[in-house]
């Protein structure tokens, strides 16, 4: 795979997340606008690991799809095949953030420019010419950006490439939880690697233990090399052959909000991924992979926003360090 052009190109969202920020001095609620997208927020933060990465995608021709064009661009992710939109506008997500760190959404998308990616305007040579592929379900709550999607799918396993998955459930954006249910089962039976939180989990296995919740879908979906369960504060596990591994959170303090967290964890693993490969992995390969994930994913809980907020490397070392 050394000849591939990008180590990781994801496809879907780009939005502005807006996610409160105290009050004005009437007593009204101020949202600060971060630039987010959970596919883009992985890329992120794999460009601070130092990887390559693309983004396919679509945006309004308006000022919030111009603020992340620039955003993504400064991170260093290749934007040259976002496209942008003359008549939807861009989607936007207001986030109420509860005491815990944990999240409600209200989307602005009926219907956001990305929903409107078709295809023909797909990169295909691109998509191909990477190492991994990643992708998750909010560029499949629509037919139209749904047949996109997989069109990708299927050029990344052409060309050799992994597939990456993260349902990322979002309930409000679609028609009915059996569709997600639906679209979900299509990426599973798709990836190589998955990561996967523990409400989706049980969404889709009816299992509040993530052992036997995991058990079943890696019996019914046994493609899937690489399966990783994020329990929020709790921790996170890794599936591996015969190997299952828990590592626990990094509790220090300070979380303001998680938005970002399950990216920044995705990335890690695909860091990892790219630099040690999915062969012959052992119970030590999976500890210190979830231990820097982890790690990582709780500085970005310390920081509002997601793409702006990736940390260095070198400051999650210092953690692991202490």
């Amino acid at each position: 795979m050394a000849d591939k052009k990008f180590d990781v190109t994801a496809l879907g969202e780009l939005l502005i997340d807006f996610t409160e920020n105290g009050l004005s001095g009437q007593g009204n609620a101020l949202f600060e606008a971060n630039p987010g997208g959970a596919p883009c927020n992985v890329l992120a933060m794999l460009q601070k690991l130092g990887k390559s990465t693309a983004f396919v995608g679509k945006v309004g021709e308006d000022l919030f799809g111009r603020l992340l064009r620039d955003v993504a661009a400064q991170a260093g992710i290749c934007m040259d095949y976002l496209i942008f939109d003359r008549d939807a506008r861009t989607t936007l997500a207001f986030v109420k953030t509860f005491e815990n760190g944990d999240r409600d959404f209200s989307f602005y998308r009926n219907p956001g420019a990305d929903m409107l990616l078709t295809g023909d305007e797909l990169p295909l040579d691109v998509i191909a010419g990477s190492r991994i592929f990643h992708f998750g379900t909010l560029s499949m709550t629509h037919e139209g950006v749904r047949k996109a999607t997989r069109k990708a799918v299927d050029a990344a396993r052409a060309g050799g490439a992994l597939i990456s998955f993260d349902p990322n459930l979002r309930p409000p954006l679609w028609d009915s939880l059996e569709e997600a249910r639906a679209q979900i089962e299509y990426g599973l039976g798709q990836c190589d690697v998955l990561k996967i939180a523990d409400n989706e989990l049980e969404f889709m296995t009816g299992e509040t233990d993530f052992d036997r919740g995991a058990a079943i879908l890696r019996e019914k979906y046994p493609s899937i090399r690489l399966f990783n369960v994020t329990a929020g504060a709790e921790g996170s596990y890794s599936y591996y052959e015969d190997k299952r591994v828990f590592v626990p959170a990094c509790k220090l303090g300070g979380t303001i909000e998680t938005t970002g967290a399950g990216d920044t964890f995705c990335a890690c693993v695909l860091n990892f991924v790219l630099d040690r490969g999915l062969d012959g992995l052992t119970e030590q390969d999976l500890t210190d992979m979830l231990r820097f994930a982890n790690t990582a994913a709780y500085l970005v809980t310390t920081r509002k926003g997601a793409i702006r907020s990736m940390p260095e490397r070198a400051e999650v070392e210092a953690l692991l360090g202490r």
